[in-house]
């Protein structure tokens, strides 16, 4: 299978690729430790980063070319290395408008929802105005089955009052958020996949409770963080639906397709890093009188995670064609495939690379450590590694069983 990139798709990696050398590179050290020092408060360079990137053409550049007017008319395979130069630097698909949970909400409220919503919150949202979180885990619950949400959502007159405890709700803490898109059901009576639904929750809503930020493996993640929240007795009004009453889990999927490209290719972006850092460390690196990078052993893992990281580049590349081609349900198996195997890819390679720098792989003074940080990590974001494998491995059965 080959990957021809469109001249639109390269001419972008070549000006994202001088964009992070000139501006964000140079910046990397100082954003650490400002987020470090000072949490829930935004990067003071940021707004002048965003404002550079837009009059580069770099901004809003993840939602495909179905979306018209919102799509700078790439598709998710010409995306694809878009994504994979912004994860290099694990904050800076934010200076581009490219980050999650936003981009998430953007392709939400761009695909399903309708004028006036889109007018009230997706405007600002592409424009950088705000920010948002999206509610949908919760800690009662396995929340991988998205069936299993508890918060209520019930109709009083022309408003919803929602009741639920939720957490692991990704930029709630962010000083510029401003909505929420909150998963819950509206009839749990009804059948398993018909019972949800998303409503637009403004953040300054009556009720809203941000019970605390979760730190990850010790990390804030400022400012964005990860939140626990309670919602109680908040009240919205009827129009805040989103598609309509029981199509959450619709929503759903749809929206989790393309943010999985981006997530891997993200992670492949840390692990080429990761690989190019290992490569200029051993040969900077003595141990018992011998460079270590004349090590058979150094160079035997320098070898696999080039490998690695070249299979996991052409899976994910696999699976955005599909979506383009075929749709998220077509592709459905790609991209449980890419999410299974990137993150535990991403988690090793780095891993290798933490090990041949020794300590400093470990501190503030290279970036791996929030590399693997955010590896593991997503290998229970968006479903865990056992969801995808059970119905992976299920699909498979069902087509090889068949054959005599």
């Amino acid at each position: 299978m080959h990957f021809t990139f469109s001249k639109s798709s390269v001419e972008r990696q070549d000006r994202i690729k001088d964009f992070m050398d000139k501006h964000i590179y140079p910046l990397e050290r100082a954003y650490e430790e400002y987020v470090h020092h000072n949490p829930w408060q935004v990067f003071p360079e940021m707004e002048k980063l965003k404002s550079l990137a837009q009059d580069a053409g770099l901004w809003n550049l993840f939602l495909p070319e179905e979306y018209g007017k919102y799509s700078p008319g790439l598709t998710n395979l010409e995306y694809a290395p878009l994504a994979e130069l912004m994860g290099r630097v694990l904050w800076s698909s934010v200076v581009f408008n490219c980050s999650a949970p936003d981009t998430g909400n953007m392709e939400v409220l761009a695909k399903y929802g309708n004028e006036e919503q889109k007018q009230r919150w997706l405007t600002p949202l592409m424009d950088g105005k705000i920010r948002s979180a999206f509610l949908m885990t919760e800690p009662a619950v396995a929340s991988s089955d998205a069936t299993n949400i508890e918060t209520a959502i019930q109709a009083d007159g022309d408003h919803y009052i929602i009741n639920g405890h939720k957490w692991w709700s990704t930029g709630a803490m962010h000083p510029d958020c401003k909505v929420f898109i909150v998963m819950g059901k509206t009839n749990p009576e009804g059948d398993k996949y018909n019972q949800q639904s998303m409503v637009i929750v403004p953040r300054d809503t009556e009720g809203v409770e941000v019970i605390r930020p979760l730190r990850v493996y010790g990390g804030n993640h400022s400012p964005e963080g990860h939140c626990e929240i309670k919602l109680t007795n908040v009240r919205v009004p009827k129009e805040n639906i989103i598609l309509g009453e029981g199509r959450g889990f619709e929503i759903a999927q749809g929206r989790l397709g393309p943010g999985r490209i981006h997530h891997c290719m993200r992670l492949i972006g840390a692990s080429q890093r990761a690989l190019e850092l290992m490569c200029q460390r051993v040969v900077t690196r003595t141990t018992f009188g011998k460079n270590i990078a004349s090590y058979s052993s150094i160079r035997q893992d320098i070898a696999q995670s080039r490998c690695d990281i070249e299979q996991m580049r052409l899976l994910t590349f696999a699976a955005a064609d599909k979506i383009d081609k075929e749709g998220i349900k077509g592709a459905k198996d790609l991209i449980a495939m890419i999410k299974i195997s990137v993150p535990k890819m991403a988690s090793v390679v780095i891993d290798r690379a933490i090990q041949a720098f020794g300590g400093m792989g470990v501190c503030q003074d290279t970036p791996l450590s929030e590399f693997w940080m955010y590896a593991r990590f997503m290998r229970l974001a968006d479903g865990p590694d056992e969801v995808h494998q059970y119905q992976l491995g299920r699909n498979t059965i069902k087509k090889y069983s068949q054959l005599t």
